[in-house]
């Protein structure tokens, strides 16, 4: 068997890795803390009620409007999804009973998407899974030593 040949821009010994600042660092470590809780409570609103953590951002933010209805590019930039993302979510919310979709009376290529009194009641039951979730990930990041107190922080808040 032959050799590959060999890479011209390979890095060689001795090798020296790049540094982040303490800022980044940080933000590094922000981002992976997001990740593993926002792991945890997806998992955990799939478990009890088959619904993910993009479907209850979309239920709080339907929740907050008086009317209960959004236009699907405002529930995409309330829930950090695109368009495409947000019609899946919406049609999903909509086969289990949780949201319904009218076609705006003024512009007939709007869409509102509006939360139904089966989104409520998931809703509130979601927000107890998630509240609880969100409680035991950050305590059990707590006991991280560099963690620790930036999750006591964010716990007393």
């Amino acid at each position: 068997m032959t050799k590959p040949a060999k890479v011209a821009n390979k890095v060689t010994a001795p090798w020296r890795p790049v540094e982040l600042s303490t800022t980044g660092e940080l933000w590094v470590c922000l981002t992976e803390v997001h990740a593993k809780v926002r792991g945890d409570v997806d998992r955990a609103l799939q478990r009890r009620l088959g619904i993910g953590f993009s479907e209850l951002l979309a239920l709080l933010a339907l929740s907050k409007e008086d009317d209960g209805e959004l236009r699907m590019q405002e529930l995409a930039d309330a829930t950090s999804l695109n368009q495409s993302s947000v019609s899946r979510l919406v049609a999903r919310l909509e086969r289990t009973g949780l949201t319904e979709r009218q076609m705006c009376e003024n512009d007939r290529r709007g869409v509102y998407t509006s939360i139904t009194k089966d989104g409520l009641t998931t809703l509130a039951d979601a927000v107890e899974v998630y509240e609880r979730t969100l409680d035991t990930a950050l305590a059990q990041l707590s006991s991280d030593p560099e963690l620790g107190p930036l999750m006591k922080k964010i716990r007393e808040s």
